[in-house]
């Protein structure tokens, strides 16, 4: 790979990077911090929503966006031809 792709590469890297901690923060600091009042007039499974955001929902979503980032980065490789 020459020093091209490696830029457009790390680029992409970097552009996924970027997407999934954006949502990650939006999650938990927007949604368990900034929103959690109006999010508290919903309820899920008995619990305000806010309150769920702020105690669990940010971490099953922080093991989805591990989850997407690994299918991200393995089309990215075999995208560029650095797969195993």
């Amino acid at each position: 790979m020459d020093a091209s792709q490696r830029k457009k590469y790390w680029r992409e890297n970097l552009r996924y990077l970027a997407i999934l901690l954006i949502i990650w923060f939006l999650v938990s600091y927007g949604f368990g911090i900034l929103l959690v009042d109006e999010l508290n007039t919903i309820r899920l499974g008995g619990f305000k929503l806010g309150f769920w955001f702020a105690q669990q929902g940010s971490i099953y979503v922080f093991v989805l966006l591990i989850f997407i980032y690994v299918r991200l980065m393995n089309k990215l490789d075999k995208k560029y031809g650095v797969n195993e």
